[in-house]
């Protein structure tokens, strides 16, 4: 057996991207690792549900031995065999993010043997991950530059606090994944939606009308969506900047207490902000993009600052694979990040 890697994971940013990141770079290098202090500084330490359904998922498709799987266990120890393809389905139970389990198991799967076919159940859409929407329309589109066949399929929307959601995604296997380089963001275009579920449709008609009044957004690209089946009231509003190198997707999630004006409001204010660095990588994609390019053996990007989830993620990508990560200042707002081959300046 290879040598076990210890991970503290309260380093950093100290939250489940830690775990999510070892299992799926454990199974794709067949090294075992040890966690601890797993979430030691959040208010709720240790495994949640949806971690543990990572976990779970991880080790159904490296049928790995699996220790401290518990729910608020602070340690767990996972060590892989052999990756399996094929049709599983996993349920969180609860409203924690679907898209997040995909992160644990999508690495392995695109290196395993066959075709895979996965159904996610859990949050689809909530303010604490990434929604299915920018899974499919900002980040699978980038792997597929890279080389892979991937399709996702959203079946029913699962908002915050109850879940219920549910996504199916097809995974062609990938022998290799190509470097890829998104330096210059091109032209832009703007679109916005609106989605609610169980609550008056005026709510997005009111965060169209702001976004257009602070961003100069033409009414035609502005559409509100009622959600018809869903298990819990929700409120999303999309702000796409579609461009030639990366459609990005700003989202902005309706609060109780919270007007829809002050929800379009931050949402226009991350837009801008993307807008005015000129980059094509915002935040959010800058950290989902350095295991596949680390796997592909080098790639770049240039971004708004990197977050400390970013730079946490690159330290935990360090363990497993020896490919350096580099961020470097080129302007105030302005970031590029370099993997391997084409890493430079200050390595993480």
């Amino acid at each position: 057996m290879a040598d076990i890697v210890v991970i503290d994971g309260s380093a950093g940013e100290g939250g489940g991207q830690v775990l999510r990141t070892a299992l799926g770079l454990s199974l794709v290098t067949g090294r075992p690792f040890r966690i601890e202090r797993i979430r030691a500084r959040r208010a709720k330490p240790g495994l949640l549900r949806q971690h543990l359904t990572a976990v779970q998922a991880a080790a159904d498709v490296g049928h790995a031995r699996v220790s401290g799987h518990e729910l608020g266990s602070e340690t767990l120890t996972f060590a892989p065999s052999a990756i399996h393809a094929g049709e599983y389905r996993w349920s969180i139970g609860t409203a924690g993010s679907a898209t997040l389990v995909l992160q644990a198991v999508l690495p392995a799967l695109l290196a395993a043997r066959g075709a895979s076919t996965l159904t996610l159940e859990g949050g689809t859409h909530n303010p604490f991950a990434p929604p299915f929407d920018f899974l499919a329309r900002t980040f699978l589109p980038v792997l597929r530059r890279m080389g892979v066949s991937i399709e996702a399929t959203l079946e029913r929307h699962g908002f915050y606090p109850a879940g219920g959601g549910r996504f199916t995604v097809a995974i062609a296997p990938c022998p290799s994944l190509q470097p890829i380089e998104l330096l210059d963001r091109g032209d832009v275009r703007l679109h916005v939606r609106a989605l609610v579920a169980a609550l008056p449709e005026a709510i997005a008609t009111r965060e169209l009308a702001a976004v257009r009044q602070r961003l100069g957004v033409d009414r035609a690209c502005c559409h509100a969506e009622i959600v018809e089946e869903s298990i819990s009231p929700g409120n999303v509003l999309f702000i796409t900047l579609e461009g030639g190198a990366v459609t990005e997707i700003v989202t902005g999630f309706g609060e109780k207490k919270i007007s829809a004006e002050s929800v379009a409001s931050r949402a226009c204010d991350e837009a801008q902000a993307l807008l005015d660095a000129g980059v094509p990588v915002g935040a959010y994609l800058a950290d989902q993009l350095l295991i596949p390019m680390a796997l592909a053996g080098g790639g770049s990007f240039r971004t708004v600052e990197p977050s400390s989830h970013a730079r946490t993620n690159a330290a935990v990508i360090g363990y497993f694979l020896e490919q350096p990560i580099a961020f470097e200042q080129e302007q105030d707002t302005v970031y590029r990040v370099s993997v391997g081959a084409h890493a430079t300046g200050r390595t993480s």
